[in-house]
């Protein structure tokens, strides 16, 4: 959601050499955290790439009675501290270098909130908007099967990202279940809960930039009641985001999807525009008034969050951006350059890998629960997750303070520590 080719595309004459490559981008950090770490030059050896990677091809018999071949990946970045954990994307513009940013992007965020979990990462590179549901049930399927020999509870534990849900997990499971021949609900986390899924996982990710929003606000002495929010996305993060904002009395003054952007200085009436979006997320195609993405982020707001896709907030648009606060719910949405000139104007940024942690941390609860068999309400999911979000952002905060860094780059220390220091007592570097 909330893709515009003026927003992706569009370069700074004055920074020509801004680069958008997220691998790249995610490597430069990495590389940075082990230098003020002070690890030595190996480790940023093992790190800078997944331990495993693995290129798969689907062949799928289509409703029309046409085979079709789709192109699948997985990658599993570390292992040391524990199984890999990350979610399987179905999108048309699946990348390897994608995928395995990603998978390095999930063991950041295990080591932000300290879970016992490497990173990885999946994707398939199709358009399920345009894929009947049995079609998307055989595609699942075959996933699984192409890559069964790899995953599993104690392995790799997969969970839905863009354009997957509880029911593409639910087919997965029961695949996997099939080939292995024992009932496995761990193998996999974001099920339905009849089949093992925690209550809070749905919302989970929405729950915890929120939380991440409510901190950032403290820090800068705003008042939640009546804080100017603009989100870019409304798809299943932004949408959740906008309905737990709007409900704590913030005024959500632009949301955005693929098509355009919507905004409303008074502020938006959310559980309207929840009652009118597709399955995608998408609204603002039933509105002749509409700005572009570009314009919604550019908001006079107190609070932005990206919530769509990579590389929005670049070098082209940084020194326009008017929010006091940058809370990243999305995968990489401000470039290293942008987040430079964010930190020098003061801009409270808090990235990816803290922001949207709360994911893999319910993740982590359902697969907890699984494995015991005993199941928590969603009050106790809630309140697990608070107090892991908040600890999560006094440690990054703190660390940037300290340091005098930017929350990115802390957040980036915080995260590989404990990859480098498993990796170091097993005898790998």
């Amino acid at each position: 959601m909330g893709q515009n080719s003026e927003v992706t595309t569009k370069r700074d004459p004055v920074e020509p050499q801004e680069n958008l490559d997220v691998l790249a981008s995610t490597q430069t950090v990495i590389k940075k955290a082990l230098e003020k770490l002070g690890y030595p030059e190996h480790v940023f050896e093992l790190l800078k790439e997944p331990l495993r990677f693995m290129h798969v091809r689907i062949p799928i018999r289509m409703d029309d009675g046409q085979v079709k071949v789709f192109t699948g990946y997985r990658s599993q970045h570390n292992d040391a501290v524990g199984p890999t954990k990350g979610g399987i994307r179905f999108h048309p513009d699946v990348t390897e270098p994608e995928v395995k940013a990603l998978s390095i992007w999930m063991s950041l965020k295990s080591g932000i909130v300290d879970l016992p979990y490497g990173g990885g990462k999946g994707g398939i590179v199709c358009d399920p908007r345009q894929m009947s549901f049995r079609e998307l049930e055989r595609l699942s399927r075959g996933y699984v099967r192409a890559i069964s020999q790899i995953v599993g509870p104690t392995k790799d534990i997969p969970a839905p990202d863009v354009f997957t849900n509880s029911q593409i997990m639910a087919w997965m499971m029961d695949e996997y279940s099939r080939i292995k021949e024992f009932d496995s609900p761990g193998f996999i986390t974001g099920k339905p809960l009849v089949l093992g899924g925690s209550r809070g996982r749905e919302t989970a990710t929405a729950k915890g930039v929120t939380i991440m929003i409510r901190e950032a606000a403290k820090k800068r002495g705003l008042d939640m009641k009546n804080a100017r929010i603009a989100i870019q996305g409304f798809g299943n993060a932004g949408s959740y985001l906008a309905k737990f904002l709007h409900d704590a009395g913030a005024k959500v003054i632009g949301i955005s999807d693929a098509y355009g952007a919507l905004t409303d200085d008074n502020g938006l009436d959310i559980d309207y525009l929840l009652d009118r979006r597709d399955s995608f997320g998408s609204v603002t195609r039933l509105f002749k008034e509409t700005i572009t993405n570009q314009e919604l982020l550019e908001l006079d707001c107190d609070i932005l969050v990206p919530a769509a896709v990579e590389n929005q907030i670049t070098a082209a648009n940084a020194h326009r951006i008017k929010a006091g606060i940058v809370v990243e719910a999305a995968n990489g949405p401000t470039t290293l350059e942008a987040t430079k000139i964010l930190s020098e104007r003061d801009v409270l940024l808090v990235p990816d890998v803290l922001a949207s942690a709360g994911g893999v941390t319910v993740s982590y609860f359902e697969w907890v629960q699984n494995n015991q068999g005993y199941y928590w309400t969603e009050d106790e999911v809630e309140k697990k997750l608070n107090d892991v979000m908040v600890s999560a952002f006094e440690n990054v905060y703190n660390t940037a303070k300290v340091r005098q860094l930017d929350m990115r780059l802390a957040a980036y220390m915080v995260g590989v520590r404990k990859m480098a220091e498993a990796s170091r007592f097993r005898g790998w570097v």
